[in-house]
């Protein structure tokens, strides 16, 4: 008796696992995160397909990909304009290095939409068409008032960032910390990526946040992506 029991409680629970890993793989499916050929590629293929931009009115406005509606993933109103979209028709969502949109494909796949794409690397490794505002100007430092910066007799350290990249939130306060304890020896200059865009595509910059050391003018260190207050003194 006490074995058949068994075998019914481990049936029932290979059939809950079966059913949980059917739902997990079913979600995945729905999203498939692809690089910026397929991207386009897909795009054009895909009839009727829904481009959307999920990054801030203000970074649509500088420049945003070709035919993309805009609608903010950090916004209020995100779920009630996604629903105004057809879910029966494929949905490709980028932003600006591909951390907001992986989490508005993970929320469209919650509402029911099925045939989802998402830009890896967001637009800052798209290397297709843009539509850009002609009446937006240039803004911070240009490559020889970098160069500037980084020629010193001090180590300097560079560190580009967004407000709205949650790993350069996370860095931030340890940043500030080591710019006010290192000040005499070290300069840390921490810079705006939305306003020094120039200044990244020139440098071949894809991702966020990004830590760079110079000695003598000379980089020395690379960082893409979160590094912690511990990593970074090592290597100081």
């Amino acid at each position: 008796m006490k074995k058949i029991i068994s075998i019914i409680v481990l049936n029932l629970f290979l059939v809950s696992c079966n059913g949980q890993a059917t739902k997990t793989v079913e979600k995945e499916e729905k999203i498939k995160t692809i690089e910026g050929l397929l991207f386009e590629e897909k795009i054009l293929s895909k009839k009727n397909s829904q481009l959307i931009d999920v990054r801030s009115p203000e970074e649509y406005t500088v420049e945003h990909l070709e035919n993309a509606k805009n609608i903010n993933w950090n916004g209020d109103d995100f779920v009630s304009n996604a629903e105004k979209l057809d879910k029966s028709k494929p949905v490709f969502v980028y932003c600006k290095v591909g951390g907001r949109s992986i989490q508005a494909a993970t929320k469209l796949s919650e509402l029911g939409f099925t045939e989802i794409y998402n830009l890896d690397g967001g637009i800052m490794k798209w290397k297709g068409k843009k539509t850009s505002a002609s009446t937006v100007k240039p803004t911070g430092i240009n490559s020889a008032e970098f160069d500037k910066l980084i020629n010193s007799d001090q180590k300097v350290i560079i560190n580009f960032s967004a407000k709205w990249c949650e790993p350069c939130k996370k860095m931030k306060p340890y940043l500030l910390k080591l710019q006010e304890e290192l000040k005499d020896k070290t300069s840390l200059i921490m810079l705006d990526a939305d306003e020094n865009k120039t200044l990244l595509e020139s440098m071949k910059i894809t991702g966020l946040p990004v830590i760079l050391i110079y000695e003598n003018g000379k980089e020395v260190w690379k960082n893409i992506g979160f590094l912690s207050e511990e990593d970074l003194r090592k290597r100081l």
